[in-house]
């Protein structure tokens, strides 16, 4: 790759804690500048309209600035080095300094490793910064431009062109208007995971609740770590499907299990007896204060009602419907955002903050439970072919095919699944797998896939799991809801399936659409290529 370095004084004052990000990625062409194709000529260069004041707007809030563009124009010899250079000391000119430029010179036809949509751009411009991928944002205006970003790890906001096909807008993990309105939305998301006003003391006992299924509880890991890091004690509330995901988490210091019937999917009548005693247990945890983590569709109105039954003098929550004086802390978040950040915004909204030395990302215990399976010996991939909610499953049939073709392409397939899932599992792995289904609980399925060089899994829990641990995630995502909230969590990506679906957005349990068209034609071997990107060797 060719890169220049130019320097710059970003020593702006920070607040305390972990910041979400490090530094800002930019594609070149239609993202800063107007896309004249193999353009060599820097009288051409055009910035786009409030470019200049939106890269000024994260300089001054000292986030790093680098520019990774692909620019097959020097293999194919339409302009020299020397051109480039001058382009872009035209583009500094106009639009100021940029801490790194990475840039790759090949064609698609060379296969190198740094060409979007492969990741080596992204890699290259974090190692020149000082940082990881999952602490940059890569914004650009094509499809290419996401999944570099994904593959490596990073956020993608794609800013689209008329050039942008629909396929890759409806692709994106984050969709901004243009330039500006992208950094409006980093600014944000920055801003809202840290507190207004932080808290001068721990806090006692905070209760915290996420009473849903094992990847929900996951996602909302960060979020307690944050509540723990400023109280003296946390309990859980959870439910049933949550319980063995709670069990793995950082800061907890108490589980409840208890289900919600306004939560879970397939409840129970409301019992009120069931409800009174749930009153008098929460009652019993002795709680200063409650923050009701919920997924965006969810109410924590009902539990609030029994917290302040129970005593709980200060609760917070996020709810867009008026909260009466259920609430103390009304918060709100705009649709899209990744569930992690999403518990922490409402966490920072309730005064709490992970420490310094705590990164946002999803994290297990380090002890894990004693009864959990040995790590496997050797070099593996792992399939997943289950899920919790059936329209997000790819068809066994073509989980299959897929097995087939990993092991085709020379890799050792491992197939997992719980232990109502072992007729599936079996049926997969017959494919060239081996069936491992059934055989471990979700901390042995946590240590598996921590040895994995990949999964393939569906959206869910095991996706998260893999997060989780720092495994690759190759993720057939069904579109029933929205992949920037949902996707594996800061952990290289590959995303695949049929993001325009009928599907799209409907939240449906089972499929809604004959034939389960958006993983049904996911081809085997873009899984191949998928592994390859992010599990090169």
């Amino acid at each position: 790759m060719f890169t220049s370095l130019s320097q710059g004084n970003f020593s702006a004052m920070k607040p305390p804690g972990p910041a979400l990000y490090d530094a800002v990625l930019l594609d070149r062409d239609g993202t800063l500048v107007e896309d004249v194709p193999y353009n060599g000529d820097p009288e051409k260069v055009r910035p786009l309209p409030g470019a200049r004041e939106a890269l000024d707007r994260l300089r001054a809030a000292g986030v790093r600035l680098a520019v990774v563009t692909n620019q097959s124009g020097l293999a194919r010899g339409y302009f020299t080095e020397r051109d480039m250079h001058a382009v872009h000391a035209r583009i500094e000119e106009l639009l100021g300094p940029f801490d790194h430029w990475a840039i790759c010179p090949h064609d698609d036809t060379d296969g190198c490793a740094c060409r979007k949509p492969a990741p080596g751009l992204v890699h290259e411009a974090a190692r020149a910064l000082g940082t990881a991928p999952r602490r940059c944002v890569l914004v650009g205006d094509i499809g290419r431009d996401m999944a570099a970003a994904l593959a490596a790890g990073a956020t993608g906001i794609l800013v689209p062109t008329p050039v942008t096909r629909p396929e890759e807008v409806a692709e994106a993990p984050a969709v901004a208007r243009d330039l500006p309105g992208a950094v409006d939305e980093i600014l944000r998301r920055a801003r809202a995971v840290r507190p207004v006003v932080p808290r001068t003391g721990r806090a006692g006992t905070v209760l915290v609740v996420r009473s849903d299924s094992a990847g929900d509880v996951l996602v909302t890991g960060p979020g307690i770590r944050a509540v723990a890091a400023g109280a003296e004690r946390v309990a859980l509330l959870c439910g049933p499907r949550g319980r063995a995901a709670a069990e793995l988490l950082p800061g907890v210091d108490e589980i409840i299990e208890w289900p919600l019937p306004w939560i879970d999917g397939s409840p129970e009548p409301v019992d009120p007896d069931d409800m009174r005693r749930l009153t008098a247990r929460l009652a019993a945890v002795g709680a200063e204060e409650a923050v009701v983590f919920t997924s965006f569709h969810q109410s924590a109105l009902p539990l609030a009602l029994l917290l302040r039954m129970a005593g709980v003098p200060r609760i917070s929550a996020i709810s867009d419907d008026y909260p009466g004086s259920l609430l103390d802390v009304r918060h709100r978040v705009p649709v899209g955002v990744p569930e992690p950040e999403r518990a922490l915004s409402l966490a920072a909204a309730a005064g709490f903050a992970l420490p310094a030395g705590d990164e946002p990302v999803l994290r297990l215990r380090a002890d894990l439970p004693a009864r959990a399976v040995a790590r496997p010996a050797g070099d593996y991939l792992v399939v997943h072919p289950g899920a919790s909610v059936p329209a997000r499953a790819c068809p066994p049939e073509r989980c299959a095919e897929i097995v087939a073709a990993l092991a085709a392409d020379g890799h050792r397939v491992l197939v997992t699944g719980g232990p109502g899932e072992r007729e599936l599992t079996a049926r997969v792995a017959a494919a060239g797998g081996t069936d491992v289904g059934g055989t471990t609980d979700l901390a042995g399925l946590a240590r598996i896939l921590a040895g994995a060089r990949c999964l393939v899994v569906g959206n869910t829990g095991p996706a998260h799991l893999a997060a989780a641990v720092g495994t690759p995630v190759v993720s057939l995502f069904a579109p029933t809801v929205p992949f920037g909230q949902w996707a594996p969590y800061r952990v290289p990506t590959v995303r695949l399936g049929d993001a325009g679906a009928a599907c799209r957005d409907t939240r449906a349990a089972r499929c809604p659409v004959a034939g389960h068209p958006c993983l049904s034609g996911v081809d085997p071997a873009r899984v191949v290529t998928a592994v390859r990107r992010l599990a090169p060797g």
